[in-house]
């Protein structure tokens, strides 16, 4: 198992800052970005609510939840629950059936 990394007091945080070199961090983040080596992950809650077309407020009530529960999946500080993650992946294969059930609510 993997230790947990030692927090820093503020004088060795204070002496790492120091030392990096913020520009060359950013030229090498953008070569691995060119060379393919970056990936950008998308929320699955995004995936979903794009597929099916509708907007935040509208794809919340489909789902039963509040827009703020939904922005929070889609903003990565909320996971959703098991059958929300179930929805989000029917709605993401399958729009159009999410649609469909949708228009009989």
């Amino acid at each position: 198992m993997p230790s947990k990394p030692k927090k820093l007091n503020t004088t060795d945080l204070d002496a790492f800052e120091a030392a990096r070199d913020i520009g060359a961090e950013i030229l090498q983040s953008i070569k691995d970005m060119k060379a393919g080596k970056g990936k950008v992950v998308v929320p699955a809650a995004i995936e979903a609510r794009e597929a099916t077309g509708l907007s935040q407020s509208q794809f919340a009530d489909l789902l039963g939840v509040s827009v703020r529960t939904l922005q929070g999946w889609e903003q990565g500080r909320k996971q959703p629950s098991g059958a929300a993650r179930t929805l989000l992946a029917i709605a993401r294969t399958n729009p159009k059936a999410v649609l469909a059930v949708s228009s009989q609510l």
